[in-house]
């Protein structure tokens, strides 16, 4: 970590010496040069965190960590929030929609003056590039940690800050320079440009307000959407339009300046592992980025960062071809979502950084003081069902949590804890999990082992696709672009799909689960003779597998308490294990290699689910006779989803576009649903004629609801 020196120049260094220390925000053992600061330091007495959620605490703990107070800001239903419970002192600012809490500037100052806070940090999101927050908070003689409002202003509008950027020599996409007025307008501009174009929010960020444009048609529908989304995120609904740069990289350059003209680049983050414009998987350093490459980046960031008298932390989004030409994207004028990977691979503090910068303190390091220590990989966790375009927003209360903090090398930012709600008011973040290694395969192995460990209950997660992103050959070698999860999955996610050695595997662990739940019946009636002595075979088991296959008959053999031999098609596997059913983990041996498996469901019904590899499996294991009589059961009757419409995730209703009588046509949009800011279109299925409607603009719907129904 860096020395600082005041404004006036005195040191106020206790002593800094150079030695392997501990990170304990990532539990890596690395070389760097480490400061200890006085902890009697004068920055602040006290800080207010206008935000929620996993970055609130990322900042609560920093601030600890430099023996300052926090007040944390809440809405009503985060009253019993973790970032509220581990704040020194908490202010309530309105109910839980966003307009009336966490972006009530009026509220926000109100908690300012009574806690008597000398500095807000925003976060990300929220308040954190609002110059008029920026600007009130001056006014009042709070420090804000960020940027002065006027590289807000210049950064935060995206047309304005493509003209910087073109005057600071930095690489820009080709594009119209200026508001777009309406639909038609955006048509004609996305000729001259030539298609494909991007439509994106002017005041935006985040991969909200954004659409690709393939033709005259999208181009409309784009335009609609993304204002929509646009004015309900940011309270601006202005758009600009630039040519869409196919099958690129999204990397990323972090810089660091404070107010007396330093700058620095603190390398790279790929973030081209993408849904919907927002970022699921990040990494630090970029495999596709040479030394030379990354160079031209880093200094063209922080010629951007002096053209605007840049100071704090920000970051430089780029674009990069496959012939790694880049072009400028956008500067994020706050702390980014990952971070922490570049954290991790510099030593550095970025939060601690941020509140020195505010406080006037000017940066030590040299540029070639920045390392590249190591390698960060960033999965973003969040309540979503991944198998509903790479992840709808799931809600609900997390009846059991349970993160893999007791691995070397792992961080977790959260902001929940088990009891914890994810409701449909703010974004579906459950945490940033962050494994780091020396090299890049050590810190993918590490990813793999952590999601294996992660342990949520009470909410459709997207665990299942973070995990085979991070295992997939292409994802592996390094040849990914922001078309990654399309070209992979063009049909949509469908869950690990199983090879014939792991299909065993699966089912032998099922029928050695329930051998062991019987045992442990057994034992509990005091019909069991001795733990590790050999009986006689268990009886025979099924065991059936759901996607139309057949049952099969398996035989299960209880070798002793702790080690099953499941005889499959003719080859016997053995399984062994503590079998602790108690426990949502079930590490297990399978012929010798280990694996982390987690039951989710066990019935006396025979009903197992088991989470394999990262997928959820859904099985039945029945003794023969059960099998058997479960033929003869009747099979439920698929619903016809055609004729009807259902929402897909829990939200509000936007639009409804048909009213009963109407004729749709294939495809025809019904009505539009709004989940976390983000407007998804709902269509016909079918040419038909509309029967009923069961929802009205304003409604609020949840996952499953009748929509509209067609004849």
């Amino acid at each position: 970590m860096a020395a600082y020196r005041s404004a006036a120049g005195f040191q106020r260094v206790l002593h800094a010496v150079k030695h392997v220390c501990l990170m304990q925000r990532c539990g890596v053992m690395i070389c760097r040069y480490s400061t200890v600061y006085d902890p009697n330091e004068k920055t602040f007495d006290k800080i207010l965190i206008a935000n929620r959620g996993e970055i609130a605490c990322r900042v609560i703990k920093t601030c600890k960590k430099m023996g300052i107070k926090t007040v944390a800001v809440h809405s009503d239903v985060d009253s019993s929030a973790v970032h509220v419970k581990m704040a020194d002192e908490a202010v309530c600012v309105g109910p839980a929609p966003t307009s009336k809490s966490y972006l009530n500037m009026d509220a926000i100052m109100n908690a300012i003056k009574q806690t008597g806070a000398q500095a807000v940090h925003p976060g990300y999101g929220f308040l954190s590039e609002n110059k008029e927050f920026a600007k009130r908070l001056e006014a009042e003689g709070v420090t804000f940690i960020g940027p002065d409002t006027h590289a807000i202003q210049a950064m935060g509008d995206k047309i304005e800050s493509k003209l910087i950027a073109k005057a600071a020599k930095v690489n820009t996409i080709p594009g119209f320079d200026g508001v777009v007025k309406d639909a038609e307008e955006a048509v004609k501009i996305a000729g001259e440009i030539g298609y494909p174009v991007m439509i994106k929010a002017s005041a935006g960020g985040g991969g909200k307000g954004m659409r690709i444009a393939w033709n005259d048609e999208e181009t409309r529908e784009g335009f609609r959407f993304s204002s929509q989304e646009a004015a309900s995120s940011f309270g601006d609904d202005r758009l600009l339009i630039e040519k869409f740069i196919d099958n690129p990289r999204h990397i990323e350059i972090q810089v660091l300046a404070d107010k007396h003209g330093n700058a620095l680049w603190l390398n790279e983050r790929e973030c081209s592992i993408q849904r919907r414009n927002q970022k699921v998987v990040e990494e630090a350093p970029s495999t596709f980025l040479d030394p030379d490459t990354r160079r031209a980046m880093g200094e063209q960031a922080v010629s951007l960062a002096k053209a605007v008298k840049y100071s704090s932390a920000g970051t430089v989004e780029f674009l990069v071809d496959t012939k790694k030409n880049f072009y400028f994207l956008e500067m994020n004028t706050r702390l980014q979502v990952e971070h922490p990977i570049t954290e991790c691979i510099t030593g550095l503090d970025l939060v601690q950084q941020m509140i020195l910068i505010a406080k006037g303190y000017k940066l030590q390091q040299k540029q070639s003081d920045i390392p590249i220590n190591g390698w960060a990989i960033e999965s973003r966790v969040y309540a979503e069902d991944p198998y509903k375009s790479f992840g709808l927003p799931s809600i609900g209360r997390l009846s059991q949590y349970q993160e893999p903090l007791d691995l070397p090398n792992v961080r977790v930012d959260s902001g929940i804890q088990e009891g914890s709600d994810i409701s449909i008011y703010y974004d579906p973040m459950i945490s940033k999990l962050v494994t780091y290694g020396k090299t890049r395969e050590e810190a993918l192995k590490k990813m793999e082992e952590a999601l294996d460990n992660y342990v949520i209950r009470g909410v459709t997660h997207n665990i299942p696709l973070l995990r085979e992103i991070i295992v997939h050959p292409r994802f592996v070698s390094g040849d990914i672009s922001t078309k990654f999860l399309p070209e992979v999955y063009p049909d949509g996610f469908k869950g690990h799909m199983l090879t014939a050695g792991e299909r065993r595997e699966l089912l032998a662990t099922a029928a050695a689960l329930y051998v062991a739940a019987q045992l442990r019946s057994q034992k509990f009636l005091g019909d069991l003779r001795t733990a590790h002595q050999t009986g006689p075979p268990a009886p025979e088991r099924a065991l059936e597998v759901p996607v139309s296959q057949p049952a099969l008959g398996i035989s299960a053999q209880a070798f002793s308490s702790l080690t099953h031999i499941v005889e499959i098609d003719g080859e016997k596997v053995e399984v062994s294990g503590e079998w602790n059913l108690a426990s949502a983990l079930l590490p297990i041996t399978i012929n010798g290699k280990h694996r982390n498996l987690q039951c989710l469901l066990r019935t006396a019904a025979g009903e197992i689910t088991l989470q394999y590899l990262g997928t959820s499996f859904k099985l039945r294991v029945l003794s023969k006779l059960a099998a058997y009589l479960s033929k003869h059961m009747p099979e439920k009757i698929p619903e016809d989803t055609s004729s009807i419409l259902r929402s897909p995730m829990p939200g509000s209703v936007v639009a409804v576009s048909v009213k009963p009588g109407d004729n749709v046509a294939e495809g025809q949009e019904i009505c539009v649903i709004e989940a976390m800011k983000m407007q998804n279109s709902m269509t016909a299925a079918k040419t038909a004629k509309v029967k009923s409607v069961h929802c009205k603009a304003g409604d609020t719907v949840g996952e499953g609801d009748l929509l509209v129904e067609l004849e």
